[in-house]
């Protein structure tokens, strides 16, 4: 008989002490949920910050520059796609010579890349070679 009142006091404990626990691990999904979704919308407005290029560039033997590169998506949540990027060719000097801009349609994931590859006459006293991202869409 006298354990009857300490079995049902410690039944009740333990149930106390599992619903507190769930509380505590809705409130830590809920949280994440929250830094997450505010990531996600960062990443949406900001496409320019989570796109990264690297290329380089070299002549044919037709005397067409080709520009061979990469844009990588470095961010987490948000998926990019209609990229828009601009080849530009300076000269010695530092002065711009031409231009042309490209947009390509592919989507990128996060973490993932997108190859590209472009040959064009570049203008005459061409000496460098910059490619710069001009926009993105998010999806």
């Amino acid at each position: 008989m006298k354990r009857l009142p300490i079995l049902v006091i410690a039944v009740l404990l333990c149930f106390i002490g599992c619903n507190s626990s769930e509380k505590k691990t809705s409130g830590k999904k809920d949280k994440y949920e929250q830094t997450k979704e505010s990531l996600g919308e960062t990443e949406k407005k900001n496409p320019l910050r989570f796109l990264i290029v690297t290329y380089n560039d070299k002549k044919n033997i037709f005397r067409k520059t080709v520009t061979k590169g990469e844009i990588k998506n470095n961010a987490t949540v948000a998926i990019y796609k209609d990229v828009e990027y601009k080849i530009m060719y300076y000269s010695k000097t530092g002065t711009l010579l031409g231009e042309s801009a490209t947009t390509d349609h592919s989507a990128i994931e996060p973490g993932k890349s997108l190859s590209f590859k472009a040959k064009e006459w570049a203008p005459k006293d061409t000496d460098s070679v910059l490619v710069k991202i001009i926009s993105a869409k998010s999806e």
